[in-house]
């Protein structure tokens, strides 16, 4: 496929050596981050007319480049199909294209459902994915038209999708139908209420940690004077977290694909588009941290005694963080926190690492 028909190649911009802008192109390349910009927002009620992400590749561009490694790629804008549909098929042979190359896709704008072709896109690649996604939404409705109400049900329910784990981080109790909360619960899923994910990452940083693909809506984070979102709200992550949990996701071990659903592209608010191309980079911080880090990995190993039965938990030596058994593949482990340790020390474990 000729995707020079389906995506308009970003513009170019006078930036400084020094900026991220000077070292970004326009092809995919093997082993590189690959931005691709999408207008289509009819799964939110919003049109699928090309939009235009200047004012936010402005803010990007400018951006200091560290002393990153990895190359970023800007695709350019992805053109809207037909429908919805259309629109689904064509972004998920441009994944495709990315995932043939080790390349990381991110994908910016457009409506929530889009994480729909993120899994579907991964899931020919690989099976048994780690799907973790910020939203203040939990839906599950059916529907054969595919929206940001009916995609995490598809995904679930779709017989040729290999899911290993999923978390939802950021859930709002107000904002939500309980039947889905209870659904989610009862297929021993994590859900993670906004509150649990303030001021700090440390706890919830275990959920990213072997993460394959990961997808922020942006409903989840608060808005003010100008929405932020497609679907304002005025509780949830501020800046600086959504910024913390942007790292987050970069540094895990297993990234493969990232979604940046629901912006509210129609904005003039320049901190807006400031804010999601802080985003961006703080994402791609974190990718080139964790491609820094050692591959050789050495683990300390602790043994805690609850209730006459013994429990192991293990330490990486070089990162710091925590893992919940004794099993030799460290792959086999549970990412945990040092909190969910001083926690067993004290007689108390915590239910998700037991219910596994």
């Amino acid at each position: 496929m000729d995707f020079g028909d389906f995506i308009i190649s970003p513009r170019n911009f006078k930036t400084e050596s020094w900026q991220i802008g000077n070292r970004i192109t326009k092809d995919i390349k093997e082993d590189s981050i690959v931005l691709l910009f999408v207008s289509d927002y009819r799964g939110v009620g919003g049109d699928a007319e090309v939009q235009d992400f200047t004012a936010v590749r402005k803010e990007f561009y400018k951006l200091s480049q560290m002393d990153f490694e990895i190359p970023v790629v800007d695709l350019g804008d992805l053109v809207s199909g037909k429908s919805v549909q259309d629109t689904h098929y064509i972004l998920q042979e441009v994944l495709s294209a990315c995932h043939y190359k080790r390349a990381i896709p991110v994908i910016v704008g457009g409506s929530n459902d889009f994480a729909f072709s993120l899994f579907s896109a991964l899931n020919f690649h690989q099976k048994n994915i780690n799907y973790t996604q910020i939203s203040n939404i939990i839906s599950l409705q059916q529907g054969e038209t595919i929206n940001e109400h009916t995609f995490l049900g598809k995904i679930f329910g779709a017989k040729n999708f290999s899911i290993k784990n999923y978390h939802h981080l950021g859930y709002q109790k107000h904002l939500n139908e309980m039947d889905s909360v209870r659904l989610i619960k009862e297929v021993e899923f994590d859900i993670i209420r906004l509150a649990e994910m303030m001021n700090s990452t440390e706890k919830t940083e275990p959920f990213f940690r072997k993460a394959d693909l990961v997808t922020v809506n942006c409903d989840a984070v608060e808005s003010f004077s100008e929405p932020f979102s497609m679907n304002p709200q005025v509780n949830g992550l501020n800046r600086r977290e959504i910024c913390a949990y942007m790292k987050e996701i970069g540094l895990s071990e297993n990234l493969k694909s990232v979604g940046i659903f629901n912006y509210n592209i129609y904005s003039e608010n320049q901190l807006n588009h400031q804010l999601l191309a802080q985003m961006l980079w703080y994402l791609i911080e974190g990718i080139n941290i964790q491609h820094s880090h050692p591959k050789e990995r050495h683990y300390e190993l602790f043994y805690v005694l609850i209730d006459d039965r013994q429990y192991a938990f293990k330490r990486d030596t070089f990162s710091n963080l925590w893992y919940f058994g004794d099993d030799e593949n460290i792959e086999n482990c549970i990412p945990c926190s040092r909190k969910d340790f001083d926690e067993a020390k004290k007689g108390w474990l915590n239910a998700r690492l037991t219910k596994m």
